[in-house]
């Protein structure tokens, strides 16, 4: 079997936050301390929209003091500056890019967010984020974005992350072939990311 390409999602599968602080959590608690009442589409706003905190306090309509915003855009610098690794995603991007795997990040995520990955593993080939694209997984706009960008069709590609609705199912709709990693329990279809690499060597022999 072919493979010519693997995506990785970010947080959770490839990267982590140290002790999160949620400062987009924070920022809406302020705003509906202030009156403003949560929307359904908030979150999705955050995260399909290339904005600052401080930018997206003022597009959502919320009221914050100068000094909240700098404290929070504070935090959230300090709590990307912790993102790290998992030691198995360097491992697993090393060995495939060894045997001529192309490799993509496709992630939903606030648009400070993405400077973590880019900081984490900056040598990629293709980067995929929902801030960027204006669409979140599991739209399947996005999983043929990255593919095109891979130069990989989505049959000769395959998928892993943390969410089985965005990082598995979501890109089988397409055609890509995807796996849920648990590195917390045994439900996954991978306990972490080298086994799933060596898995993906072991198929396109």
């Amino acid at each position: 079997m072919t493979i010519q390409a693997v995506i990785f999602d970010a947080f959770g599968t490839l990267i982590k936050i140290q002790d999160g602080s949620h400062p987009y959590r924070q920022l809406m608690k302020i705003g509906k301390a202030h009156g403003r009442r949560p929307r359904p589409d908030d979150a999705s706003f955050l995260m399909k929209s290339a904005i600052t905190l401080t930018q997206a306090a003022a597009h959502l309509g919320i009221t914050a003091s100068p000094e909240q915003l700098s404290t929070l855009e504070t935090v959230l610098a300090e709590e990307i500056a912790a993102v790290e690794a998992y030691p198995d995603g360097l491992e697993a991007v090393k060995l495939l890019q060894e045997q001529g795997i192309r490799i993509g990040v496709c992630s939903n995520l606030a648009f400070p967010y993405r400077q973590a990955v880019l900081r984490c593993y900056p040598m990629l080939d293709a980067y995929a984020f929902s801030c960027d694209l204006g669409v979140m997984k599991p739209e399947p706009t996005i999983y043929s974005w990255i593919c095109d960008q891979l130069g990989a069709s989505p049959t000769a590609s395959w998928m892993i992350g943390d969410s089985q609705r965005c990082d598995r199912d979501g890109p089988t709709a397409v055609g890509i072939r995807g796996f849920f990693v648990d590195r917390n329990s045994t439900n996954g279809d991978c306990p972490e990311l080298v086994t799933f690499a060596r898995k993906v060597l072991a198929t396109a022999r």
